[in-house]
């Protein structure tokens, strides 16, 4: 199978392009790199750096026909949506619509969407939230990721165009960079490296941070493979079904950390505290219960053993 992954030069992107790779498919990398890597790009894909957005992507898709369109390809940060609302839209909503415009004229079979359930449930009164609840997104970029799954059933009722929705709890592993949706764990990671003490936010109520579910990185890859030729037409959570307060997160990461280097002062034990960033969920965790019974899907890796893996990528880096 032919798949074309947008944003196949980032974090999440790069590891499921590796994944597809290993299981034999034929790979094709979009990726301007305003985030991503062009290191991290398996050398068996074909790599074009290109914007979504750009009028060469409908001549992409035409010269290279794939069967399956991955799109990871987006603005991440809430933060960032909060401030810039325009161009999350932008990048979101009108890159998608224009991977959609050539999907359906050049015969492209199918979408893997990557949402946000980590985003679009907003403060939801079911907790943990299964995909049974109505998303009440709460910043720009929830709002994006949602309206994008409306533009995904719209182009299926229309044209036929298939897809496959994922909704991702808060990814971490090998490749995450600081910044971005779920980028703690590699913040906190950069600054023990550093030596440098991390800083946590909280609401007023608790003081531990927000709560939020936290899945590796190498399941999130099996998922996106399942997608492939499973769940035609459908959302599915992507997560873990634990919830996992920040300050909980830093301990975990804090304790890896000393297994491998016993020398890191423990003052770096202690983290700062301020309030909550705009757009800011108190608590987001998954049910999973949907993607196991209809992919096949269910997470394989723990917080800790995950957190290992990524701290022993992170102290190889170059």
């Amino acid at each position: 199978m032919k798949v074309l992954v947008t944003g196949g030069a980032g974090f999440i992107g790069s590891n499921v392009v590796d994944g597809l790779i290993e299981a034999g498919h034929q790979v094709l990398v979009v990726d301007n790199l305003y985030t991503g890597k062009r290191s991290n790009v398996n050398p068996e894909a074909r790599f074009y750096e290109m914007d979504i957005r750009a009028s060469q992507i409908d001549e992409l898709i035409q010269r290279e026909k794939p069967d399956v369109l991955n799109h990871h390809a987006a603005q991440m940060s809430v933060p960032d949506s909060v401030s810039d609302p325009l161009f999350d839209a932008d990048v979101n909503i009108k890159g998608l619509l224009n991977l959609l415009e050539a999907s359906k004229n050049h015969g492209v079979g199918k979408i893997v969407f990557i949402s946000s359930g980590g985003a679009i449930y907003g403060e939801a009164s079911e907790y943990p939230t299964s995909e049974g609840y109505q998303p009440r997104p709460l910043s720009p970029y929830a709002v994006s990721k949602f309206s994008s799954e409306h533009y995904l059933e719209y182009y299926r009722h229309q044209y036929g165009l298939d897809y496959t929705t994922l909704r991702y709890a808060n990814i971490y592993g090998p490749r995450q960079i600081p910044h971005g949706e779920a980028g703690v764990a590699a913040i906190f990671m950069d600054n023990l490296l550093k030596e440098r003490q991390s800083t946590l936010n909280h609401f007023v109520e608790d003081e531990k941070g927000m709560v939020r579910d936290y899945c590796y990185v190498g399941d999130v890859v099996k998922a996106n493979l399942l997608a492939l030729e499973k769940g035609s037409g459908d959302f599915f959570n992507i997560g873990t079904g634990v919830g996992t307060k920040t300050l909980d997160l830093y301990d975990i990461i804090f304790k890896a950390f000393k297994e491998v280097r016993p020398e890191l002062p423990e003052k770096l034990a202690m983290v700062k505290k301020q309030i909550a960033r705009p757009g800011d969920l108190t608590k987001s965790c998954l049910i999973i219960e949907k993607a196991r019974r209809l992919l096949g899907w269910v997470p394989e890796t723990d917080l800790q053993e995950g957190i290992r893996e990524t701290l022993k990528w992170r102290l190889n880096m170059p």
